[in-house]
């Protein structure tokens, strides 16, 4: 039993338009839900007591994925975790996204948590903020005034916020086009598999002919409010072949813009020194993942 709310308090509509009213009748008060997977958790504590539950799941709209004539990819925010880690759309240097959809968890949970309420919840140490900061992702929001859409680096404010105003949900992820020659992949360390990041890293990457890298992005999770981007890191690395020396440099420049905290998972000295790591494994896996297709 989630709570002891009423069926009055429970609505299921079918389109975005009837979920933003139901939301917007009832105030501060009402959540959204979507898999339920962080928000029945959250109610069952008794943390959260929403006056009323708008369920997503019937909106046809936010269960589908897909590719658009631009090339790009439009995820719904209904996706649940384990069809985004099996999606055959998501090729090349979008797969860091897939690839941090199949580290969520366990299979229960990535049966039945979903993208869009994943993020709406912002947890810091999640598997989806930095992947969709890699991959410059853009989170489509629906609310009173309309729609409109947010670049995914833009989205996550700090711990547990996000660019949601009052009223407004997350109905898709839309993932760029990206060059055939692009890949990506998401890397992170956790106390036992399943677990929240003590520290992740996600990259996308582009090679010119001279195999030396064209352009890059990187963000961290787990070291702080949101996922960290850092220019100067990415910058070392552009022109270079991915040697050693440069992903050190790199790393070094990454590391003094995180400010981690002690927590339950690990100490903030303990996640500096462990994010170059993260970045030489994810970098090892890149060049594995490239070579095949050369």
């Amino acid at each position: 039993m989630l709570t002891s709310m009423t069926k009055q308090d429970f609505h299921k509509p079918k389109t975005v338009e009837d979920a933003i009213a139901l939301l917007r009748e009832a105030g501060e008060d009402a959540r959204p839900i979507s898999g339920g997977a962080t928000l029945v958790a959250l109610m069952n504590a008794r943390l959260v007591q929403p006056s009323r539950l708008v369920s997503l799941s019937a909106i046809e709209e936010l269960t589908q994925c897909t590719h658009q004539p631009d090339g790009s990819v439009r995820i719904g925010a209904m996706r649940r975790h384990r069809q985004t880690a099996f999606e055959s759309d998501l090729k090349a240097a979008h797969q860091v996204v897939s690839c941090a959809a199949s580290q969520i968890a366990n299979p229960p949970v990535r049966n039945m948590g979903t993208i869009g309420g994943s993020i709406s919840f912002a947890d810091p140490a999640a598997d989806y903020p930095p992947s969709l900061v890699a991959a410059n992702a853009e989170i489509e929001i629906a609310g009173p005034e309309g729609r409109r859409c947010i670049p995914a680096e833009e989205f996550f404010l700090g711990w547990y916020e996000t660019a949601l105003e009052p009223g407004e949900i997350v109905t898709a992820v839309i993932l760029p086009p990206m060059p055939a020659s692009s890949i990506g992949h998401y890397e992170k360390l956790c106390r036992v598999a399943g677990d929240f990041a003590l520290a992740s890293v996600a990259v996308t990457i582009d090679f010119d002919d001279n195999n030396t890298v064209s352009s890059l992005r990187l963000a961290v999770g787990g070291c702080g409010g949101g996922p960290v981007r850092v220019a100067a890191a990415e910058d070392t690395l552009i022109g270079t072949e991915l040697e050693t020396d440069a992903i050190t440099a790199a790393a070094e420049l990454l590391v003094a813009e995180l400010d981690p905290v002690d927590d339950v998972r690990g100490s903030a000295e303990y996640r500096l020194k462990v994010v170059p790591r993260l970045l030489q494994r994810t970098f090892n896996n890149l060049v594995d993942i490239r070579e095949p297709a050369q």
